[in-house]
């Protein structure tokens, strides 16, 4: 029989509705990538105090920011996108002025609590550029994409000075595949990407040359440039600049297609690798568990990358669009990124491993950032043309 209006509800009665919406394949997949942070942790940080339980604690933390942030209508979302970019980016310019500096980077600050806000532009110009363009839907013009490219500019600029080459990466790509999702014509889009791949080009047919000693690039520090160099010629400085890559790819090549099995693999525990628990992860996961793990590792992040997409592609309004297509991209560059500077196929930037590297702030702004796509997802789904069910 319903209840009557005397009845009180059950704890469970209160708990499905706040549920009720949520993309179960999204979650699961979140969840599968967790568990397998778990297991890469336990073997790979095992010997490393309390790193297991923190990064257990790191996972639980963001699943519930999740949760909480999944709450939240996109409407509201979107009414709090210029406080909190204008509040990041006072944050980098305090950073700036009176930052905490450690290894030579001054991305830090104290606020009672010490904090990198770099890390909060990964969703606070997401936020911005989105709420802009849906403010400007159905009259963008050239002046339009400007002002956006500007907001982005000035976050990267200032990320940059720190200096922190891996985070303005990913914030330059969370902002421009916004500005890109709006409309931006592929006239605009190729010719920089033409260029690009010029340029990269010749670094390899010259890198003799450009990487000589007592030859400074332009734009980039130092130690950006050595990172490239190496990155072209690892065996140029095999115990000092080269021995994170050449270690990585060792670990990667020795675990073969099964893997030598959980908390069996030798470069790991030998102590070769070097931050097995955080940048380095995945030559840990790949020398334990070889080609089919990787396999299962990617294909998930691949799938929660489809996901986030179709959820774009499901949204109800621009700026959720924009969210949640920023949002995947985002995801998808994390995992990239990782993969590709441990492989040896791109410089090495410290860039996480989405859930599978030790590290509480990415964990929370990742948390944030799957909280916000599950939000869009929900709203979607109370639409009569929402997001289709997923398979």
């Amino acid at each position: 029989m319903p209840p009557t209006t005397f009845d009180k509800p059950t704890l469970l009665q209160r708990i499905v509705p706040l549920f009720r919406g949520f993309d179960l394949l999204a979650l699961a997949l979140v969840l599968a990538l967790m568990g397998i942070g778990l297991v890469a942790m336990y073997s790979s940080g095992y010997d490393y105090g309390h790193r297991f339980a923190d990064h257990m604690r790191n996972l639980l933390l963001a699943l519930g920011i999740l949760f909480v942030v999944a709450q939240v209508p996109p409407q509201k979302l979107m009414a709090l996108a210029v406080p909190v970019y204008v509040v990041a980016v006072a944050l980098l310019v305090a950073v700036a002025l009176f930052g905490i500096t450690k290894k030579g980077a001054q991305r830090w600050i104290n606020l009672g609590v010490v904090m990198q806000p770099s890390e909060f532009m990964k969703i606070a110009m997401p936020l911005m550029l989105a709420w802009w363009f849906q403010r400007r839907e159905g009259q963008l013009r050239a002046l339009d994409f400007a002002v956006a490219a500007l907001l982005l500019a000035v976050p990267v600029a200032l990320i940059m000075k720190q200096p922190d080459l891996g985070t303005a990466l990913l914030v330059l790509a969370a902002g421009l595949s916004v500005i890109f999702f709006a409309g931006l014509s592929w006239k605009l889009v190729l010719p920089p990407l033409i260029l690009g791949g010029l340029g990269i080009a010749a670094l390899v047919w010259f890198e003799p040359s450009l990487c000589a000693e007592g030859v400074n690039w332009p734009l980039l520090h130092d130690y950006q440039q050595q990172r490239v160099c190496t990155l072209l010629d690892p065996s140029r400085d095999p115990l000092g600049k080269g021995f994170h890559i050449i270690q990585g790819m060792i670990a990667i090549g020795s675990g073969g297609l099964w893997g030598k099995g959980f908390m069996s693999g030798t470069q790991t525990h030998l102590e070769f690798i070097p931050e097995r628990t955080t940048d380095f992860i995945f030559a840990a996961f790949s020398e334990e568990f070889g080609l089919v793990g990787n396999l299962v590792l990617i294909a998930c992040f691949l799938l929660l990358v489809w996901r986030g997409l179709a959820i774009a592609a499901g949204a109800t309004t621009l700026f959720a669009r924009l969210m949640a297509a920023a949002i995947s991209v985002i995801f998808f560059a994390y995992a990239f990124v990782n993969m590709g500077m441990v492989s040896g196929i791109l410089p090495v930037v410290g860039v996480p491993l989405p859930f599978i590297s030790y590290g509480g702030t990415a964990a929370v702004t990742l948390g944030v950032a799957l909280g916000v796509l599950l939000s869009i997802a929900r709203a979607a789904r109370q639409e009569p043309e929402g997001l289709p069910a997923p398979l």
